[in-house]
């Protein structure tokens, strides 16, 4: 078979029943193909991995031009953060329960991959969120999100309260539960279980949604993706940032977080014929008759 891609990485949930045999079945089949497979040294130990070669995850991006993922949208979160710096694509291979991301099913892996790797797909590129946590005059975090940077008021169980600024501009004040700064992508997550909107996900913009306000008033907004977003914590006990809810920062009173898009997108790629409309309706169950 030709390939456009000639170093494929694997990345597995491990902790998935049944994951290392279609792992191990996938790695074959593009060994089989004359493609150099490299497999996530946290997805398979050495004997699973067989005469395959494990590399840390870490790594993925500086060998691979292409990596699969079996697994859920968690799994992907994890590595789309790791990709995105080397501009390598990512395809999903669902071994979860939702999966917005991950949009080849199990039993057709093998016909989905081939065609993919022949060039039959569909690119989509999405974008991240670049946050830096300043603290007085010193940066004490930087992170990268896919999904979402999310405050909340932590395990004391007060709200906070909070600034918003956009391209330096104050706009609002707030006292709530939390904030979710969201991506496109995001926007089928924790954003819409608070009820935000759901983003095309090639639309260029950000989505500020408050999770049980204090004010009536407070309502999601969308800003372009070339804004700079800044809140500043005014008050709040334990309160934290979390960065797709993998990762946290915990913050003090007068922390300001900015938040930017980052500079590469990431890129999906999808089986030839894929829809985000049907996506979305089989998995929201969107047209169903009523009972």
């Amino acid at each position: 078979m030709q390939s456009l891609f000639t170093h494929v990485g694997l990345v597995a949930r491990h902790s998935k029943p049944n994951i290392v045999a279609s792992l191990r079945q996938l790695a074959d089949h593009l060994s089989q193909a004359g493609i150099t497979v490299l497999i996530d040294g946290e997805s398979a130990t050495p004997a699973e991995a067989g005469p395959h070669r494990l590399i840390d995850r870490v790594d993925l991006g500086k060998t691979a031009d292409l990596v699969i993922v079996l697994g859920g949208d968690g799994t992907m979160l994890t590595v789309a953060r790791l990709l995105a710096p080397y501009r390598v694509p990512m395809v999903g291979i669902n071994q979860g329960r939702l999966g917005f991301m991950t949009d080849i099913p199990l039993h057709s892996m093998l016909e989905s991959v081939d065609a993919i790797l022949r060039g039959d797909y569909v690119p989509e590129d999405r974008i991240l969120l670049q946050t830096s946590v300043q603290r007085e005059d010193a940066e004490v975090v930087n992170a990268l999100a896919f999904n979402d940077v999310v405050f909340s008021r932590g395990a004391t169980g007060s709200m906070i309260e909070f600034e918003v600024f956009i391209d330096n501009e104050f706009v609002y004040s707030q006292r709530s539960d939390g904030l979710i700064v969201a991506t496109p992508t995001g926007s089928t997550a924790y954003s819409l279980s608070a009820g935000g909107p759901i983003l095309q996900p090639t639309l260029r913009a950000i989505t500020l949604v408050p999770v049980c306000p204090q004010s009536m008033s407070n309502r999601p907004i969308a800003v372009s993706d070339e804004c700079e977003v800044e809140v500043m914590l005014t008050r709040g006990v334990d309160a934290r940032v979390h960065f797709d809810a993998q990762t946290h920062c915990a913050l003090m009173e007068m922390d300001r977080v900015r938040i930017r898009r980052y500079r590469n997108p990431l890129r999906l790629l999808h089986p030839k014929g894929y829809s985000y409309y049907e996506m979305l309706r089989h998995k929201l169950h969107w047209g169903e008759r009523l009972l």
